[in-house]
Order: C-alpha cells, then structure tokens, then sequence
C-alpha cells in the first residue's frame, strides 16, 4: 500500500458531508490558506465541484478527507483520477473537535477544517481508498440499492400490519404473506370485514383464481 505525503498534493481538502450539502474546507499546499465553500449533495453539483479542483489544479492530485469509507458520495468522487480520497473515523474527528474547542459541540463547517488539518498532520497514518473498477462499483451500488428496497419492503409491511390490527385483524390471519399483490388487492377491493362479508363466494373464488391462487381447500376455506 503506498504512503502519501502531503507534498504529493496540490491541495488538501475536508468534506464534512450531509444529505442535502456538503460544507467544505480546501488548503492549496502553496498556500496554506483555508477556503471554505458549501456544494449541494446532487450528483451534478458534485460533478461540477470535482471538476472545478481538476482546472484549479492542472495535471495534480488532491487529497480529499471524509467520514465515510462507502456511500453515494465516495461512489461519486471515486470516479476522477485527481482525486484521492482518505477516509477518517469519524470518532477521531470527534476527539479532535473535544480537545481542540471550547465546547466540544459539533459544528459543521469545524469538521471539514479539522479533517483538512488532521491530512495535513497525520496523513502518513490514513490509509487512502484503493479506487475499484467501474464495473464493480457499480454493482456495489446495485447491492445497496437493492439493500435498502428490501428494508423498504419489510418497513412497510410492518405499517400495513400494524394499521390493520386496529381495526380489520381478520384479514391478516386469511393471507400468511403481506408483501404479496394478492394481499394488496385484496385488502384495496375489500377494505374492511364488512365489504368483505358481503362479497359473494363466486366473486372471491374468481378473485383468487386471477390472482393464481388455485389451492381449492384453502379458498373454499
């Protein structure tokens, strides 16, 4: 694994990231000045940011901090070959903004300075992101995607469940799984015990048919 100095860099950086923004603290190594600036999350505003430090700094590298390690913002800034990134814990950030202010209470454009700082003093000891294949980052991506979809799913099931206990129980015990189209149109055709009371049993038994549900006992049931 190589070991960075910071003078194999144009510039040193600190991304304190959120969901909507990102507050940023850039040190031009010949410099030594900070500046400090705000970029929206999207991935253009992203895009656009990266490629404002590639013709600020010509045919150089530049070394960028941030508390993540994985994520849509690491993704996108993996891409640029000016670009190093160097992940720092953020429990470190932490003991640094403890030790070093008065109060000790997270600030966000403090975090990117102090991550501009601890490159600058530390860098020797962080080890930066090796940046994989496009092919494989972009199926890490679709992992995650799918990831969270299937925590979606269960979250919105466990909704589902829960409103219905309230007031139509029955239903839940008629269809053992509540992520199903079935159990959806069911419930949106016949939205309480009442409606479903007065549903003719040849009407359900179609209903059941459509739907690929072709377990007699278990309809007739």
């Amino acid at each position: 694994m190589k070991a960075f100095k910071v003078d194999d860099f144009a510039a040193l950086v600190g991304i304190d990231w959120a969901d909507k923004k990102h507050d940023v603290c850039e040190m031009p190594i010949d410099t030594k000045h900070y500046q400090f600036s705000v970029i929206s999350s999207k991935p253009q505003a992203l895009h656009d940011w990266a490629i404002g430090l590639k013709k600020r700094y010509p045919n150089k590298k530049i070394a960028v901090a941030c508390e993540l390690k994985k994520g849509p913002l690491i993704f996108a800034l993996s891409k640029y070959e000016h670009i190093t990134l160097f992940p720092i814990n953020p429990s470190t950030v932490a003991k640094y903004r403890k030790a070093f202010s008065n109060s000790g209470a997270k600030n966000d454009p403090s975090d990117a300075l102090i991550q501009t700082e601890i490159l600058t003093l530390h860098m020797d000891k962080l080890v930066a992101i090796v940046p994989e294949s496009p092919d494989i980052r972009a199926l890490a991506q679709l992992v995650e995607y799918r990831r969270k979809l299937v925590q979606d799913r269960v979250d919105l099931s466990n909704k589902v469940t829960a409103t219905l206990k309230n007031y139509y129980p029955q239903v839940l015990d008629w269809f053992k799984e509540k992520d199903t189209v079935i159990f959806c149109d069911f419930i949106t055709q016949w939205p309480t015990l009442a409606e479903a009371k007065k549903a003719r049993k040849l009407t359900l038994l179609k209903f059941f048919n459509l739907h690929n549900s072709r377990y007699p006992s278990v309809n007739e049931k």
